[in-house]
């Protein structure tokens, strides 16, 4: 039923959208000068849920084997974990 509903209204158009929503709310937030650990996360997260959106959808890696897909979103996670932390460990210095 599940794969049914994903197959039948999956539309890039709206992933497109999704991630213009994201885009544009990330550069509001920065032109508002909203600052702080809050809106970091909220920005790093913001940047891992486009990138994975870019790696499923738009680079096609979803139905690729399970090593390639740990390799992309591995890489993405890690990079914005480590990002998420060495902000974190610059707030408490």
């Amino acid at each position: 039923m599940i794969q049914y509903l994903i197959k039948n209204y999956y539309n890039v158009h709206a992933i497109w959208l999704l991630m213009m929503l994201l885009t544009v709310s990330t550069y509001f937030i920065g032109r508002l000068g909203y600052s702080g650990a809050i809106i970091t996360l909220f920005l790093l997260v913001t940047a891992a849920i486009k990138g994975s959106l870019i790696i499923r959808d738009f680079m096609e890696l979803k139905g690729v084997s399970l090593a390639w897909q740990l390799i992309m979103y591995g890489w993405l996670w890690v990079v914005c974990l480590a990002i998420a932390v060495a902000y974190l460990i610059g707030l408490t210095l």
